[in-house]
């Protein structure tokens, strides 16, 4: 009981104690994992790109000081109405000047224009998606061709939460995520693992294909 309440805050917090500790936890252990997967998708000046499950905001803070240039625009998409508040809220200025824009909406249905994005990342983010193929082919959709996307994550994490049976089914796992990227148009999928700060992590790259 107590398993299933901490995982569905994991993946939406709400207003609630539960969901505050979780925005502590996200400020707290994402930080490494935001900023390498902000680095390793090698952001140019006037990208587009896009954050998914944004959290507090910590990786769209890291990827808008790359983009410099006037065309350079930053899109952050979550679930949870509290983190986009908590992010709106971080990133005022910028919104209200249009080099961010955020949205409060699932990965499915996310505002965004067909081969608009130029790159994608998110962090502790795939295991959440009920469907992790129609996530894949959502985002599939916003990229450009050839657009990259990074997943970042600390596996040995992942399977400790998993094994407390906070996830639904076998999707946390990275090969079955892996193949859902393959079959909806992602090419070059591939895990490597990286070191920062003594801590080690996992990023999961994939070019889009058109």
């Amino acid at each position: 009981m107590l398993s299933n309440k901490v995982g569905k805050q994991l993946g939406r917090p709400t207003y609630s104690l539960t969901g505050w500790l979780v925005s502590k936890f996200f400020k707290r252990k994402n930080k490494i994992l935001e900023e390498n997967a902000v680095k390793l998708c090698n952001i140019q000046p006037n990208d587009t790109v896009l954050e998914l499950g944004h959290g507090p905001g910590l990786g769209l803070q890291a990827a808008l000081q790359l983009l410099t240039g006037r065309e350079g625009k930053l899109i952050g998409v979550d679930y949870s109405q509290y983190m986009h508040e908590m992010a709106s809220k971080h990133m005022k200025e910028q919104i209200s000047r249009g080099k961010v824009v955020l949205y409060c909406s699932d990965l499915v249905n996310m505002p965004i224009e067909e081969n608009t994005v130029d790159k994608v990342f998110h962090c502790n983010c795939y295991y959440f998606w009920p469907d992790l193929k129609a996530g894949a082919r959502a985002i599939h959709r916003v990229m450009k061709p050839g657009g990259i996307m990074v997943t970042a994550l600390r596996l040995d994490s992942v399977k400790k939460v998993a094994s407390k049976n906070m996830f639904s089914g076998e999707s946390w796992r990275p090969e079955v995520y892996m193949e859902a990227l393959q079959s909806c148009g992602f090419t070059d999928v591939r895990m490597e693992n990286q070191t920062e700060k003594f801590i080690t992590f996992q990023a999961i790259f994939a070019t889009a294909v058109k």
